[in-house]
């Protein structure tokens, strides 16, 4: 099936880019673009498409407000975060928002095609240097380390088996199922079942929001091995 993508970028040089890159790929077809967050949530009710990769840096209408909007909306569309530095507040929000992951936009045309395939089959993508350097610049400073979880949150990490604790951790380090596996001399399925009923205790819809969960709950650190 032919994924189909939205450009939400305010820079019209770069929604050019990433058009080009992906409509060159094979099996991606570019279905709209916006400049702004409101014309992106607009185009993602009218057109539905599977991906959206949404800046986080817009006039008006910013990309954690799209984000919000698209995800409350329940739409198929799962966004992917654009952002230029790694060390970028913004992200954090987007993921709080409800975002499937993030990449780097001077991230190469491999590694974008990549993406927006991984993040339109269902899975999240988080790259892990970028993953721990963001918890350890904005989570812990903003929810005041892992002693600040609460009572709700407490009740969700108690429902967890040691080995799902284990693989949350992993997953908070940006971790996939293969390496996870790999990691824990486990079956691949075996991994991909684990993670499913740990998103499942907590509540999360996808990995990215596991892994807001893990660091608020103070699951695990960003020096945590």
């Amino acid at each position: 099936m032919t994924v189909r993508v939205l450009l939400a970028d305010d820079d019209a040089l770069m929604r050019a880019g990433l058009g080009v890159v992906l409509d060159n790929a094979g099996g991606i077809e570019v279905v709209g673009e916006a400049a702004d967050g409101l014309r992106a949530v607009e185009l993602c009710r009218t057109l539905e498409p599977d991906v959206v990769l949404m800046d986080v840096r817009m006039p008006g209408v910013d990309g954690i407000e799209a984000t919000r909007r698209v995800v409350a909306a329940e739409l198929a569309t799962r966004v992917l975060v654009l952002t230029t530095f790694r060390h970028d507040e913004y992200v954090w929000g987007a993921l709080r928002a409800g975002a499937s992951g993030f990449l780097l936009k001077r991230a190469s045309p491999e590694r974008l095609v990549d993406a927006v395939r991984t993040v339109a089959a269902g899975e999240t993508l988080l790259d892990p240097a970028v993953t721990r350097e963001l918890v350890e610049h904005f989570v812990l400073r903003a929810t005041g380390g892992p002693d600040a979880a609460g009572s709700d949150e407490v009740k969700r990490i108690a429902a967890l088996t040691q080995r799902e604790v284990q693989v949350l951790r992993l997953i908070a380090q940006g971790l996939s199922n293969e390496e996870i596996a790999d990691l824990l001399v486990i079956a691949e399925s075996t991994a991909k079942t684990h993670v499913k009923r740990i998103l499942a205790k907590i509540g999360a819809r996808d990995r990215a929001q596991a892994v807001v969960f893990a660091y608020r709950a103070g699951i695990t650190l960003p020096d945590a091995s």
